[in-house]
């Protein structure tokens, strides 16, 4: 039996900022997060948790500055449940037209015996942290970590304290993607026929995505009660990632028949955000990705393109349009113009400033030079790939590879360093090997490859390639990505993107950062 409730909208909290970007080798730069944290405020996303101001110097520029630059959505900012953490969290947010401190602590059995605490003395840390937070900040959101696999009773009872204690949002996670839809909606309904004052608050739901379980979880915990999702775009978070944004707010909108609940999300800003975050991440959508997919709108089957052809809604349960694209092609070349490839961006999706424009048309053409044909692909891969930017280290400025039947592959490879070109020549079991050897030759590091991944973009013998390379320096990982019709030349600057990503990662350790806090944040 479905629990009611007075409200029919379902709030929407997105934590690509934060829970996102913890997602090893995720890392953004300051200017990305801004930039995400506008789009998801244009978007009609409800809550931004835009960081974990105590983790760095950098995270809390970053939360700070989207809080004063956020024009609709409430801005919050994750706090351990300890004072200066809280403290720290408020200098943050406090700016914000609308602010929000989040709070946790872990309640299960395993995750109180982290910080060594009875079930009495976490309870009164509970009261004691939740009390000081709502002295700061009129709404505040507290999470039990590992709520799905902590004890009825004990939930039940640090709820209440919670709630007692002046939190305005009880979120429930599932911290590690155990629970099922059945148990997730019972779990909600329960805590709020059970717990004294629950009708006062907002029930939120956090799903992670190890069993595949996050969105269908979330959208059962909304039926039992829950009224706020937390979410991120294209599900990315730690391990196998959260409840993804597109689904759960595709699912309401698609199925509002059985779920009469909405959001007020623009979902024609979807496939803009999910390409704009794959590429600052460095994390590509998978091609059969619900909703935000290369082939969530393709059809191959002889049945399935005859039924398209009569009738759009035989295989299709929702229009490409209420996502963000459009049927409409324009065949581009050598001598499309600016407004022509500005025109066919918005067609797939992409809404990019004037200087990104710049970029990605000079590549454009660069591209269009050695192809007969530019594909949309193509141009998808130009603007997830980027290119080098003024703060990159280390730029590739030329590369020849030699190979032959009879030894080894050798490249000469000219990189600029801060400014300054430094050349190498270095052999290899392979041209790639070669050249990373070329790039360890002028730049030294002990960073470890953890993945190299070559697919291309078009069919035909000019296809694009696109590279991923996933580095790991002294517990930092970072992911480069690169396109280009040679896969070597693809595959070095797809290294060199990691490892400037690695150079940024380091910074930002640098910036006062105390890593034992940061072990332990795996947080809700």
């Amino acid at each position: 039996m479905t629990t009611t409730s007075k409200q029919d909208r379902v709030l929407i909290f997105d934590t690509t900022l934060r829970d996102g970007e913890q997602s090893p080798g995720a890392t953004m730069t300051h200017e990305e997060k801004l930039e995400i944290a506008e789009m998801l405020d244009e978007m009609g996303v409800d809550i931004i948790e835009a960081g974990f101001p105590i983790a760095s110097e950098g995270d809390f520029r970053a939360v700070s500055e989207i809080a004063t630059r956020s024009k609709n959505s409430r801005i919050c900012g994750l706090a351990r449940a300890n004072f200066a953490d809280i403290d720290r969290c408020w200098e943050a947010i406090k700016h914000a037209e609308k602010s929000r401190i989040h709070t946790f602590i872990g309640t299960s059995e395993l995750h109180r015996a982290i910080p060594n605490l009875t079930m009495d003395e976490m309870a009164d840390k509970i009261h004691e942290t939740v009390t000081h937070a709502r002295n700061l900040c009129e709404n505040v959101q507290w999470s039990p970590m590992d709520a799905t696999r902590t004890e009825w009773d004990y939930l039940c009872r640090v709820v209440e304290i919670a709630i007692k204690a002046g939190a305005t949002t009880i979120n429930i996670p599932d911290t590690v993607g155990y629970t099922a839809p059945v148990e997730s909606a019972d779990l909600i309904r329960n805590l709020i026929e059970t717990v004294p004052g629950a009708d006062e608050v907002v029930f939120a739901t956090h799903c992670h995505n190890d069993l595949g379980m996050a969105t269908a979880n979330s959208l059962a915990a909304v039926a039992g009660g829950a009224r706020q999702i937390e979410c991120t775009i294209n599900g990315l978070g730690e391990r196998a990632g959260n409840t993804a944004l597109e689904e759960v707010v595709m699912a309401l909108k698609v199925r509002n028949d059985i779920m009469p609940w909405t959001t007020d999300i623009d979902t024609t800003k979807l496939m803009a955000i999910s390409r704009r975050v794959a590429t600052v991440s460095g994390f590509p959508v998978q091609f059969n990705k619900a909703i935000v997919g290369k082939n969530a709108f393709a059809h191959e089957s002889g049945i399935h393109q005859d039924g398209m052809l009569k009738n759009k809604e035989t295989f299709e349960i929702m229009r490409p349009e209420d996502v963000g694209l459009s049927g409409t092609s324009l065949p581009l070349g050598k001598h499309s113009g600016r407004a022509a490839l500005r025109d066919k961006l918005e067609h797939l999706g992409f809404d990019i400033g004037d200087n990104q424009l710049k970029d990605v048309f000079v590549r454009f053409k660069d591209l269009a030079d050695r192809k007969k044909e530019v594909f949309d692909d193509d141009i998808i891969a130009l603007v997830r790939t980027g290119g080098d930017t003024e703060n990159d280290h280390l730029k590739l400025v030329t590369l020849r590879v030699a190979c032959g039947t009879g030894g080894p592959a050798e490249a000469t490879m000219v990189m600029s360093v801060d400014g300054e070109n430094k050349t190498a020549i270095c052999q290899g079991d392979g041209p790639v090997d070669a050249a990373f050897k070329a790039v360890r030759e002028v730049h030294p590091n002990d960073a470890h490859l953890q993945l190299y991944q070559v697919h291309a973009v078009t069919e035909g013998t000019d296809a694009q390639a696109t590279v991923s390379v996933r580095l790991e320096e002294d517990g930092n990982i970072a992911t480069g990505q690169s396109a280009d019709t040679d896969t070597v030349v693809a595959s070095a600057k797809a290294y060199i993107h990691a490892l400037n990503r690695l150079i940024v990662r380091r910074g930002k350790m640098g910036e006062g950062v105390d890593t034992r806090e940061i072990s332990y944040r795996d947080v809700t």
